[in-house]
């Protein structure tokens, strides 16, 4: 029997019935019996204010109805997550966990700053989740290690020294969050390489990434004993060809920065996947075909304008969609919630709890319902399947652990459409539905 869960911008999570059909064909969408990835899970990322909308504005009641439905496996069942280290761009303020200029001995390190927010943020995850995963990356080093001095721009400086504590940077970054009961699975050398933000931010070129993983944090790691996977990424590009407001066209060679890197056999032993967001969904097919060994990840969906619209859900259904059909093995969402407040600088962003920092009430995003029809039927350890019809750009497969077939199809089209399902192995699972218009649909087989 196949169950039917139905959302539109006007009825969310609607329970429907389909035809069953005994068919093997089917020129809307069918399963080709090819089997790919295997599906870490969903998420989102840690955020400091996302915190401070949970706990300053909403009642004690509400916040627990906020994290259940965040991360139980009965709700939305956000198993693979992120975490910055240091401060980001929802940070309360900019800060590292070590500012003494020249503290290579990193005698100062502590992550106290994150023991008020981001700990016990994760710590509510974990009360809910019992297979939550962390993957972390920094947005900035410590200013000290850079050059200019400053979060929001600059450039490691590439001298030994420099590199050695930039490397236990990461080390003492893991075992302290150990301590806290919190493993971190992977680390994400640098958040968006080729970004240069009003927020914390460090660009790095190809060969210094290689040099900073393949001669000290890969050893460092090593010699640390630390289990913690190493990504290169997260990668915001690179972008061939792009038009940059003020600047005109920019050339950044996809080859000559990440294959540089991973042709590298010395620091390629080190790289255990890569990680894509923003302009990388460019990328993401290229690496996937070139290098099929490697995990790839989408570290942060697009986060929106904070209209939280029906329009901008649909869109995030697409990049879900091509993420993982060219080769991702997770999908993180960015905030989980927010208020109404903008970014530390200025940009306010879309969430999955919208919460009224007047009030306390929050309300649910269309992508909340979105992010649902994936995260609650999509389990840990399901397997991609490929499919074909004229439903692929707005359809997808899995098949969980237990041997269900999970079917999510988009109709993005302004009219209520007929469609048909087949598996050619199994004749017996084929099915049709009326599917509502402008709606996200997902069908257990």
């Amino acid at each position: 029997m196949t169950t039917w869960i139905s959302t539109t911008e006007s009825a969310k999570l609607q329970e429907k019935i389909v035809d069953p059909v005994q068919t093997e064909h089917s020129e809307d969408l069918q399963l080709t019996g090819e089997v790919k990835q295997e599906i870490k899970g969903f998420g989102g990322c840690f955020n400091e204010l996302g915190y401070q909308a949970i706990e300053q504005y909403v009642s004690e009641e509400n916040r627990e109805t906020i994290y259940k439905e965040l991360f139980s496996p009965e709700e939305l069942n956000f198993t693979f997550n992120r975490a910055p280290v240091g401060a980001n761009d929802f940070a309360e303020k900019w800060y590292s966990y070590d500012e003494i200029d020249g503290d290579y001995s990193l005698d100062h390190f502590s992550v106290e700053n994150d023991e008020h927010s981001l700990i016990p943020y994760i710590h509510h995850a974990q009360k809910y989740q019992p297979n939550l995963q962390l993957f972390s990356s920094p947005w900035s080093p410590p200013t000290w290690m850079k050059f200019p001095k400053v979060y929001n721009f600059g450039r490691l400086v590439m001298t030994p020294e420099n590199l050695t504590a930039y490397a236990q940077y990461f080390v003492k970054y893991v075992k302290a969050y150990a301590e806290h009961g919190i493993p971190v699975s992977r680390v994400f050398v640098q958040n968006e390489v080729f970004a240069d933000q009003k927020f914390c931010s460090c660009l790095y070129r190809s060969e210094d990434m290689k040099i900073f993983i393949r001669d000290y944090l890969g050893p460092a790691f090593e010699e640390a004993g630390l289990d913690t996977q190493i990504y290169l990424g997260t990668l915001n590009g690179p972008e061939d060809m792009a038009w940059t407001a003020g600047y005109g066209m920019r050339f950044e060679n996809y080859n000559r920065w990440v294959d540089n890197i991973l042709f590298d056999d010395n620091c390629r032993k080190y790289i255990k996947g890569v990680g894509y967001q923003w302009a990388g969904q460019n990328d993401i097919q290229r690496t996937h075909e070139s290098w099929p060994e490697l995990d790839l990840l989408m570290t942060e969906s697009e986060c929106g304008m904070g209209d939280n619209t029906w329009e901008y859900a649909e869109y995030i259904f697409h990049l879900i969609n091509h993420y993982i059909k060219n080769g991702a093995s997770g999908y993180t969402y960015w905030n989980m919630v927010l208020t109404e407040i903008v970014s530390t600088w200025g940009w306010q962003q879309n969430s999955l709890f919208r919460v009224n920092s007047q009030t306390g009430e929050f309300v649910r995003t269309p992508e909340y319902y979105l992010m649902r029809h994936f995260s609650h039927y999509v389990k840990p350890g399901a397997r991609l399947m490929e499919t074909s019809g004229h439903f692929n750009s707005m359809g997808i497969a899995f098949r969980n652990p237990d041997g269900t077939i999970v079917l999510l199809v988009q109709n993005a089209l302004d009219r209520d459409m007929p469609f048909t399902f087949a598996d050619p192995q199994h004749a017996d699972k084929g099915f049709k539905a009326l599917l509502p218009a402008r709606s996200f649909n997902t069908f257990l087989v």
